[in-house]
């Protein structure tokens, strides 16, 4: 009998953000919290997000908004990374980064996890931004993906490609 296996990766539907993000865009013109607060949102490049107000107060609004939205597409928030409000001339930006891909030092931790807590007679290893676990039993896997459920590495984790 051939061995099972899945993938773990972290990877984000880039178009389930837009999507979010326009949502969200739509929400900050119509409420009436944030009319005259000039607030905005808007991608920057592929990967970066920006949003912008008058104070401070109104762009962490604005964030809440747009996480919510994300919360809503069922995107783990794990999956972006909001810095902190900094003041630009009037303005208030925040920048926000989407995260994809497990580093190789994440990659490690979880191999690391499997391994230690993991059911005997389960291998894992490192393929560039993903992590193929196999083992001779299915039922094994499906353990595995439930402790990698449980614990936090810092990522958000799929688990695809089963076998």
């Amino acid at each position: 009998m051939a061995d099972s296996s899945f993938d773990v990766v972290s990877k984000i539907d880039r178009q389930e953000v837009d999507n979010a993000l326009h949502q969200a865009e739509k929400e900050l013109t119509t409420r009436y919290d944030f009319r005259g607060t000039g607030a905005t949102i808007e991608w920057s490049g592929d990967e970066a997000i920006v949003l912008t107000a008058e104070a401070d107060e109104r762009v962490a609004a604005a964030l809440d908004v747009f996480k919510e939205k994300l919360i809503r597409r069922d995107i783990s928030l794990k999956a972006f990374d909001a810095g902190e409000p900094v003041q630009s001339g009037k303005l208030y930006k925040i920048t926000g980064t989407l995260v994809q891909g497990i580093t190789s030092e994440n990659a490690k931790k979880i191999s690391k996890k499997i391994r230690d807590d993991g059911p005997k007679g389960v291998k894992a290893q490192i393929q560039g931004e993903e992590l193929r676990v196999s083992s001779k039993k299915r039922d094994d896997l499906q353990a595995v993906q439930q402790l990698l459920k449980g614990e936090d590495f810092g990522i958000a984790l799929q688990f695809v490609n089963y076998r």
